[in-house]
């Protein structure tokens, strides 16, 4: 069975007020939780008046008191930005705080200012991922001393260890060893997305990259794991999707290209034209720049129209793909709050219940 979960970049309206957003994202926790959403994902962003969450565990801190089940987790955190002790610490308190219901994402921060804000070089994410992973897998599963000497961090507790007096002691999380592991996946063949699969994490792929790429994403996971002699567990694998389900089928496509989800990818094409180009939004690698657009995205990428078309698509998707674990919708501002709402309740209560049904789930 495909269990269903939602990503909340978040990308709002600039015009609006940050509290109002908020508040409209807290709200839809609450609703995702009583449409039976298993998990809900809160991106991180420093300086972005659309990306406008500067540290998801403090929005997720506050979801935690207004529900009771559904998991959450950060999509990633941007440990470039953190020193990796902190990140481990602050983790695992939120843990504890949440009685087992965090999930964690690991992965490089993408806003151009906020790389430059932190002086970090582009180039040299990968490398920070990987061994800032490294030190809070080392913090969250040993005990002191430790005697880290990274390329990019240190960390050294073993001088002034009193453990008679608890000093030098570091918290462990709620879930043992520690809480589920995600990282995100974009590009093909990913050196990334291999050593996942080598590590046991989930691979979380980005909602804007087209069938064939997801399908990539798979093989290079399975072949990572398969090098560690481990089988990979398809239910691991979370696939994100940009969602629009409403009444028909034309009032659905109308409203997912003009209201805020169009709005939302073309500042993300926009973006990219910044950095490393639309190449990793490409079906095919060889299709010019000026033809990976909106009316591209809307064709191949997002989901739009009544719920049998909606399960249609996400069939002809899951053929190319094959089958993962959790659907995540991408959540996108409200500017229209009705029909983002009608947009969530048909999702999940009929949507999801008729893909597992086509799909053989009782």
């Amino acid at each position: 069975m495909i269990d269903y979960g939602m990503f909340l970049m978040p990308v709002h309206d600039p015009a609006k007020p940050p509290a109002q957003c908020f508040d409209e994202d807290l709200e839809l926790v609450v609703r995702a939780e009583e449409l039976g959403f298993s998990e809900f994902w809160v991106g991180e962003h420093h300086s972005s008046s659309y990306e406008n969450i500067v540290m998801p565990e403090i929005f997720v801190g506050k979801a935690l008191g207004m529900t009771k089940n559904i998991r959450l987790g950060t999509a990633p955190v941007c440990l470039p930005y953190h020193h990796p002790a902190h990140v481990a610490g602050r983790l695992a308190f939120l843990d504890h705080l949440s009685h087992g219901r965090i999930n964690v994402c690991f992965g490089p921060g993408a806003i151009p200012t906020d790389l430059e804000m932190y002086g970090v070089d582009p180039k040299q994410t990968g490398a920070m991922v990987a061994e800032a992973i490294q030190i809070i897998m080392t913090l969250w599963t040993t005990d002191p001393p430790y005697d880290i000497e990274g390329r990019f961090w240190q960390v050294r507790v073993k001088k002034e260890i009193r453990t008679e007096l608890g000093v030098g002691v570091f918290m462990k999380p709620y879930q043992l060893p520690h809480p589920p592991i995600a990282v995100p996946v974009i590009s093909r063949n990913s050196v990334g997305t291999r050593i996942a699969g080598q590590k046991n994490y989930s691979p979380f792929s980005h909602h804007m990259v087209a069938g064939n790429v997801l399908q990539n994403h798979w093989t290079t996971y399975e072949e990572g794991a398969r090098a560690e002699c481990r089988e990979p567990d398809r239910k691991k694998w979370k696939v994100s999707r940009n969602v629009f389900v409403a009444d028909t089928t034309k009032e659905a496509r109308e409203k997912a290209r003009n209201l805020s989800l169009g709005k939302c990818l073309e500042y993300i094409l926009q973006l990219s034209d910044l950095g490393v180009g639309r190449g990793m939004w490409k079906r095919d690698p060889d299709m010019p720049d000026t033809a990976c657009n909106l009316d591209y995205m809307m064709q191949d990428q997002i989901v739009a129209g009544d719920p049998d078309e909606v399960v249609r698509q996400l069939l002809r998707m899951i053929e190319e793909t094959g089958e993962f674990g959790t659907l995540v919708m991408v959540a996108h501002d409200w500017d229209d709050k009705g029909a983002w709402v009608r947009s969530l309740e048909l999702f999940a209560r009929e949507v999801m219940p008729m893909l597992n049904k086509r799909l053989g789930y009782a």
